[in-house]
């Protein structure tokens, strides 16, 4: 599976043991002794483990790990895990670049194709759901058993997504600007951002991407709802008005009070955002741990932490897994066997594990793997979770692909006179049209 997107391509031939040595009874038969039947029966036994042990290992060692993943931020990273995968094992790995917006659309263009990788990624709920027909069962991993509760993709019983580690949204604050704890608002953080533009701060820095445009900051009015999914239901199937709700009213006069005191999101990029930030000209940034990545290149001293977004006085932050890894069923078994083989080395091994805790950066998902490198922000979603103050990523249930018909319509609010209202009201048609 050759295409232009791949970046990497990681090609070793070091030899890997396999053996499995296993104990079996056996029964006394004619013309031998026990002892006899038992030594032949446990020689056959483990002839057998070994021939299938030898064949799998073959198996994974004749094929190639094609990997497309979403997460721009680990590109570099991801690509020295391959390398290194190769070296250990022997086993081909390729890594193709990561476009972006682009990446699901992308995706899909592949699998109906017959042109997909073999280990991707997708976000569980509706676009693993979308994808299910091409999702193989995951289940006989030997680390499946120890992921976190709730964190496993699981479909029809069965295990096809392996998260990725667990991320939270909200208010990411500067705190020698910003105090949360005057924040509980939506009253109050609208009187924040009319007070720092009086000071020539930007209060609440919005990116022109979809998803730091809309997408976040749109799940916290569904998220409060008393049932989540339920409520999602009802908006999908035209049951209820998003308008019409507390929640959704109150969202509509941040987003007003936004566009009317903070820096125009639509003439931001992810990369600035950060950057101001980082420098002290924004004072919050509606963003989620994964950012604190972007610092590196800044001298940063200041506190930070993430709080609430504080619709109708919301104290708790948006925690999830924002992605999962799966493997292609429609690849060839030898293909399937590697990306199997690589999902073992990462989770398993003290090499990958290094990669997922201290090169990603990632918050663990695995019961007894542990981090003492987690940033700020990685900390404040940590202990979110291990408290329970969290609300769902409701936006991982959303229509596949609305992305794109959410974010033009949030861009045309912020370059025109469209109301609040009248913004929840062209989203709330958006979710209709999608069902």
């Amino acid at each position: 599976m050759k295409r232009n997107r791949k970046i990497t391509a990681v090609v070793l031939t070091a030899a890997m043991a396999a053996g499995v040595c296993l104990s079996g009874c056996g029964s006394s038969q004619s013309g031998q002794s026990a002892d006899t039947a038992q030594s032949t029966t446990d020689e056959t036994d483990t002839t057998a483990e070994n021939t299938t042990a030898e064949a799998a290992d073959t198996s994974a060692k004749d094929g190639t790990v094609t990997i497309f993943q979403s997460k721009t931020e680990i590109m570099d990273q991801l690509n020295a895990c391959a390398e290194d995968f190769t070296k250990e094992t022997g086993i081909k790995a390729e890594v193709w670049e990561t476009s972006g917006d682009s990446y699901y659309t992308d995706l899909k263009t592949d699998m109906s194709t017959n042109a997909g990788p073999t280990l991707f990624s997708l976000a569980p709920g509706a676009e693993s759901k979308e994808m299910s027909d091409y999702l193989a069962d995951l289940s006989a991993l030997s680390f499946t058993d120890k992921i976190v509760k709730g964190m496993a993709d699981t479909i029809d019983n069965r295990t096809v997504g392996i998260p990725y580690t667990m991320e939270g949204f909200g208010l990411v604050y500067d705190g020698a600007l910003a105090d949360p704890s005057t924040l509980t608002s939506t009253d109050a953080l609208i009187s924040y951002l009319q007070k720092e533009k009086a000071a020539g701060i930007n209060g609440l820095g919005l990116s022109q991407e979809d998803y730091f445009l809309i997408m976040h900051i749109l799940n916290t009015p569904f998220a409060i709802q008393s049932d989540p999914d339920a409520y999602l239901q009802d908006v999908l199937s035209g049951k209820v008005r998003m308008i019409d709700a507390p929640a959704f009213q109150e969202f509509a006069k941040l987003m007003e009070a936004i566009r009317a005191n903070c820096t125009n999101p639509v003439d931001v990029t992810y990369d600035n955002n950060c950057g101001d930030f980082a420098t002290g000209k924004t004072a919050i940034i509606h963003q989620g741990n994964w950012c604190y990545s972007m610092f590196k290149d800044y001298d940063v001293s200041f506190d930070m932490g993430l709080a609430p977004l504080p619709l109708e006085g919301n104290q708790k932050i948006a925690v999830s897994v924002p992605a999962a890894w799966y493997v292609n069923t429609d690849a060839p078994a030898a293909d399937q066997a590697a990306a199997k083989q690589f999902l073992e080395w990462l989770y398993t091994s003290k090499t990958g594990t290094d990669y997922l805790m201290n090169q990603f950066g990632f918050i663990p998902v695995i019961d007894g793997m542990t981090s003492d490198q987690l940033d700020p922000i990685s900390k404040s979603v940590a202990e979110a979770a291990a408290s329970g103050n969290t609300i769902p990523w409701s936006l991982s249930n959303w229509p596949a692909g609305i992305s794109t018909t959410l974010a033009p319509i949030a861009k045309e609010f912020f370059t025109s006179d469209m109301t609040g209202e009248e913004l929840v009201n062209q989203l709330n048609d958006a979710f209709t049209a999608a069902k």
